[in-house]
């Protein structure tokens, strides 16, 4: 049974909702209204997503958080079963798992991701992710590795090939030697969910090319964006495939330029939780490639309101205008978070998805 996922849908833009399973979202601040991400929270924000026809619910693998006053983070709700839960209780949008390929076999992903798949009718999808945390792989005992996406490749590998084999199989490879391998039931989607990869470096843009459906990427200015998905397509079209560009942002929409400018300097810059920014920042600068090597100095308040991704701070008219640029740039979706996405979401729903309509991006 072959099933149409969301994000394969006609819109131009694709939208989703990004990192409600974690403590604060992608906002380190210590305003009161804060994402605390309880699960009844996580429940009702993505009913009002999906009641307002997003496209995608995109969680963050996070084991340990980045401290502060707020230990910003550290709790999260792991996303298989997060999935699961959410694919129960929702009827069209799209639902990733975000899993780090070192912590997890690829077995009990593939067995994991066809539940969730069953479970939602052909809606799962898989966010492939190689770590770039040296102290949550600590946690596991396992260490980072720069052959990160050559275990990638082989881990995918072994995930559609026990969901294509009729009998079982043995394999042997480089980081797994396995034997009598069998996954039943296959994933609703065929040959495989919908695959994502976040990479902003060569490696990870490269292994997104060869494997992957889609890739997430950042961008600085929105004038320069283009650069980064001419970079992807040529990668994708030199290993003979379509790879989809998407982008990150976080959003204060208002109903003045200026309530909305004022607030994001609240909560990113007067109520920033500055210790878990700095750890934050220091982290990602020294072992993530996920920004422009000048984002962390010029842009910190980035960092405190979401996690260094464009900020789309305005009316609804001045966000849908800024989607409408990203769309021109080339990206075909935008994954969104919110400082507090239950009370957040509707008003965004309410008065920009109509906008986006009216300009042709969204049905």
């Amino acid at each position: 049974m072959n099933s149409l996922h969301p994000l394969k849908g006609p819109d131009a833009l694709k939208l989703g909702v990004f990192s409600a399973n974690a403590d604060g979202g992608l906002a380190i601040t210590d305003v009161p209204e804060r994402w605390r991400a309880s699960w009844d929270d996580n429940l009702e924000a993505a009913r009002i997503a999906d009641r307002a026809g997003l496209d995608f619910l995109l969680p963050i693998a996070r084991w340990a958080g980045f401290g502060g006053k707020n230990k910003v983070r550290e709790w999260s709700f792991e996303t298989f079963t997060w999935a699961a839960a959410l694919a129960a209780a929702t009827s069209r949008i799209g639902l990733f798992m975000t899993v780090h390929v070192p912590l997890v076999h690829p077995l009990y992903a593939a067995k994991a991701l066809a539940t969730v798949d069953h479970i939602s009718h052909g809606r799962a999808g898989l966010n492939i992710v190689c770590g770039w945390n040296p102290k949550e792989f600590a946690m596991f005992g396992v260490p980072l590795s720069d052959k990160g996406y050559d275990q990638a490749a082989e881990w995918l590998y072994v995930i559609e090939k026990a969901y294509a084999s009729e009998v079982p199989f043995d394999f042997h490879g480089r980081y797994y030697t396995l034997k009598d391998v069998v996954s039943r039931p296959a994933s609703v989607q065929q040959p495989r969910p919908v695959t994502m990869n976040a990479a902003f470096g060569g490696p990870g843009r490269d292994f997104a090319a060869g494997h992957c459906d889609f890739l997430f990427t950042t961008f600085t200015e929105i004038n320069d964006a283009g650069r980064h998905v001419d970079d992807i397509r040529a990668r994708s079209t030199a290993a003979g495939r379509d790879v989809g560009v998407y982008t990150v942002c976080h959003v204060v929409c208002r109903d003045s330029q200026q309530e909305a400018e004022d607030y994001y300097q609240r909560y990113a810059v007067t109520l920033a939780d500055n210790a878990a920014v700095d750890a934050h920042m220091a982290g990602k600068k020294e072992f993530s490639k996920s920004h422009d090597g000048d984002a962390y100095d010029r842009y910190r308040k980035r960092f405190a309101g979401g996690a260094g991704s464009y900020p789309l701070v305005g009316t609804p008219a001045r966000i849908a205008e800024d989607m409408l640029s990203i769309s021109k740039q080339g990206y075909q979706g935008i994954a969104l978070s919110f400082v507090n996405y239950t009370q957040e979401l509707p008003f965004f729903c309410e008065r920009v998805l109509p906008l986006l309509k009216q300009a042709g991006l969204r049905s």
